[in-house]
């Protein structure tokens, strides 16, 4: 969790796969292209969820099988994983930029864990395009869920607001529902980590619960991401893997017990939002809605 949020683990995965490569002390080419996958293999095994990991280790990987020799194919390597980094980048100012037409003056808009440069290496997805509005000249306030149990929303999200000159409130996650049922959110903005072919999101675990109470009480509920978390070969969320993460990140906060010995503790990290639930996806490549198979197609 040094690196965390799924455009910035597409792109740690590239350098990841380019630095290994460049430590291969190997002349042969076949010899190489074997030890090459092999790191590819433990670079994968990180984190299941996220799509943009494996798409970037997918293309290092067609990088080198081109190649002539070792050294064109370090040089190659390298050379894609800066452009994975630079295509990221613009792809989050993009998808803000559209993104913030969707964020009228005035708005109090809520999101759910850390979506910024922080997570993106780029501009930001939904705190990206929440950034964009601000600098739009739009007035709007951000509620920001604390996000448990790693709490990226408390640590990280309000640090990227308070230097983004934000005006914002840390809410816990279970009091999203009180301030929606008020009136006092006018839209929930999230991120994602796999979108599968359906629309189906995969995102922090509660997310799910933000998008059934968006509905219940009429809001709009918006997934930025980039395409490359966009997963055509999945039909629907059901096939997602999502990460299970040790239950001492719930029996402790900052490595001090909260929980008595013994107790047993979930930890998954994602949970799916079904695509009846999502307003809108927020791309590079357009602001899609339903129906989103045969949209998510056409972006892709």
């Amino acid at each position: 969790m040094k690196i965390r949020g799924a455009p910035a683990i597409g792109i740690l995965g590239a350098y990841a796969v380019a630095l290994g490569a460049l430590k291969i002390e190997s002349v042969a080419r076949d010899e190489f292209l074997e030890k090459l996958q092999g790191i590819s293999y433990t670079i994968a095994s990180t984190r299941p969820t996220a799509k943009n990991l494996f798409r970037a280790i997918d293309r290092m990987q067609k990088v080198a099988e081109v190649g002539k020799d070792v050294d064109q194919i370090k040089d190659a390597l390298v050379n894609e994983a800066v452009k994975i980094h630079s295509e990221e980048q613009e792809a989050t100012r993009k998808l803000s930029e559209l993104g913030a037409e969707l964020i009228g003056d005035n708005f109090a808009i809520l999101t759910h864990c850390n979506t910024g440069t922080l997570a993106t290496a780029g501009y930001g997805t939904a705190l990206g395009v929440i950034r964009q509005a601000k600098e739009q000249g739009k007035n709007i306030k951000v509620f920001a869920t604390e996000t448990r149990p790693l709490l990226q929303g408390a640590r990280l999200t309000t640090w990227e607001l308070k230097k983004a000159n934000i005006p914002f409130t840390l809410i816990t996650d279970s009091m999203a529902g009180y301030f929606i049922s008020r009136g006092e959110i006018d839209s929930v903005i999230v991120g994602a980590d796999r979108i599968a072919a359906n629309g189906d999101t995969a995102n922090k675990i509660g997310t799910y619960t933000l998008a059934v109470l968006a509905m219940e009480n009429g809001i709009p509920f918006y997934v930025a991401a980039p395409t490359t978390t966009i997963d055509l070969s999945l039909v629907s969320g059901d096939e997602i893997p999502i990460e299970q993460r040790s239950p001492e990140e719930v029996t402790h906060i900052q490595g001090v017990r909260i929980a008595p010995e013994g107790t047993q503790a979930a930890n998954p990290a994602f949970d799916v939002t079904p695509h009846l639930y999502i307003t809108a996806i927020i791309t590079e490549n357009g602001i899609i809605k339903e129906p989103y198979v045969e949209r998510l197609k056409g972006i892709c």
